[in-house]
């Protein structure tokens, strides 16, 4: 008889691309949210949950036309003649389908925000993951230029919320209409006509994209014949002439030191075209609804250099940059950069509807910003854990069980040592890995005098790194507390 062959134990790994959040991190974010939910609401914005599945014909506007549509995203198809079904990429597409699916019961303008995990399936590296948080806002139903301006003005008051301090960063606002005057005053662009040319666009705007990295003359040669990098690597370019060329960097270098400056040089710049001239005409009227609700250029400023990637933006866009130096991983000064990015698109709903839906929102990346927060300062990679009780006679678990339930009635996060107790210094080894500021010792000749041993783990661990043998034995971390004075001990101790 032919032995069976033992199954091999699955591997305990994460999968690739992916990664798990821990206490600290799953705690901090949570309080990072709550803040921003506030800001949020107070702008008079409902929560929105979706589900996290949606038909791939929903998320149709990311994906490449293949037979099998997982391109981007992570899909499957339940039976053969079944639709496919895809992990939501991010959570505007899932808006847009809400939207046009309970149009009828929602209010118009319908102003949502919506917080939680999207996923793609793309190639991870570096900080780049397959699955991440985001957190968004949304108002669709208003073509006022107004939603727009109020996002930003949103969007500025959630950073300072959460602890970005003003001066610390920088919101920039552009407008896709004024970029595309300039591309049609540039030859790059038909109104009749919008598929042609289109290859040569797609390249100039990711010539645009890259001006921080590549600077002026790299950029420039991206709109010529191409760019050959150090390493010997050649890019294709727009094939635009100088001509062209120059009208396109003139629109990259057409921030001046105030908005107005910006705004009269970029209505120089689309003479000629009236999509442009409606774009200049949007910036001027956000630039004046921001000036009298107080938001100068100090936190929201126009600025041409603003592009954003996706497609589907129709009107005007903006990005939230952090402008703090931090160190990178060789040590070196650089800026923290982009946390949050958003802008119009007034056509994502119209692939439901068949009618063009105005609609705004911006996108707040969840984890850079609170690595953000991290390298301020403004949270720690540590949390307090909580007061541990630990035991020294386990048929008193009972009352154990007691004191803890004292001090969470207080208010007080705490918890009894469930392991083994037969070693007392793996006890306070446990307290160490959770972070524990306190330690409750009570054991038999404690409980009769009616008093309890109350362990400052905190100061404890200040006092190992100086001390000496003597003055560490006499105990000047730990205390004895009368048993009826606990909570209040703990209380004022944890205070």
């Amino acid at each position: 008889m032919a032995k069976v062959k033992k199954q091999p134990r699955p591997k305990a790994v994460t999968p690739k691309g992916f990664r798990d959040y821990f206490g600290a991190e799953v705690t901090q974010r949570k309080a990072m949210l709550d803040k921003i939910s506030e800001v949020y609401q107070l702008y008079g914005f409902e929560a929105l949950e979706s589900s996290a599945v949606e038909t791939v014909e929903a998320l149709g506007k990311f994906l490449p036309d293949v037979d099998r549509p997982n391109e981007g995203v992570f899909a499957w198809q339940e039976d053969d003649d079944a639709d496919w079904l895809a992990l939501r990429y991010d959570l505007t597409a899932p808006l847009a389908r809400v939207y046009a699916q309970f149009r009828n019961d929602l209010p118009t303008p319908y102003r949502r925000y919506a917080m939680g995990p999207v996923w793609r399936n793309e190639k991870p590296g570096p900080g780049r993951f397959r699955q991440f948080y985001q957190c968004d806002a949304d108002t669709v139903g208003a073509s006022s230029v107004a939603a727009d301006a109020e996002i930003c003005a949103m969007l500025a008051d959630t950073l300072e919320a959460v602890g970005i301090e003003r001066r610390d960063y920088i919101v920039r606002v552009n407008n896709r209409k004024v970029l595309n005057g300039v591309m049609e005053v540039a030859g790059v662009l038909d109104p009749s006509d919008p598929d042609k040319f289109v290859t040569e666009r797609g390249i100039v705007l990711r010539a645009i994209d890259k001006l921080d990295r590549l600077g002026a003359d790299g950029v420039r040669a991206l709109l010529g014949a191409g760019r050959e990098d150090d390493s010997g690597d050649f890019t294709k370019g727009a094939g635009l002439s100088d001509e062209q060329a120059e009208i396109v960097m003139g629109f990259m270098q057409a921030k001046r030191d105030s908005g107005a400056a910006t705004v009269a040089r970029l209505n120089e710049l689309v003479t000629g075209s009236e999509t442009g001239a409606s774009g200049v005409q949007e910036l001027e009227t956000i630039a004046e609804l921001m000036a009298a609700q107080g938001y100068n250029s100090d936190r929201i400023e126009i600025d041409p250099s603003v592009v954003r990637g996706l497609g589907y933006y129709t009107g005007p866009v903006y990005e939230a940059e952090l402008t703090f130096e931090i160190k990178d991983e060789k040590g070196r000064p650089r800026q923290f950069g982009s946390v949050a990015g958003g802008g119009r698109y007034d056509d994502l709903v119209k692939r439901f509807t068949g009618q063009e839906v105005p609609a705004t929102g911006v996108s707040i990346g969840v984890d850079r910003l609170l690595a953000a927060l991290q390298a301020k300062g403004r949270m720690t990679k540590e949390t307090v854990g909580p007061v541990i009780v630990t035991v020294m006679d386990r048929d008193r678990m009972a009352h154990y069980q007691s004191i803890v339930g004292e001090l969470r009635a207080a208010g007080i996060r705490a918890e009894v040592y469930l392991g083994n107790p037969k070693n007392f210094g793996n006890q306070l080894k446990y307290a160490d890995k959770r972070n524990a500021p306190l330690a409750i010792i009570e054991g038999s000749d404690e409980a009769e005098r009616g008093v309890v041993q109350v362990k400052d783990l905190v100061l404890g661990a200040e006092i190992a790194k100086t001390a000496s043998l003597e003055e560490w034995k006499g105990q000047p971390a730990q205390s004895e507390v009368k048993r009826s004075e606990l909570v209040a001990v703990i209380k004022k101790m944890l205070g």
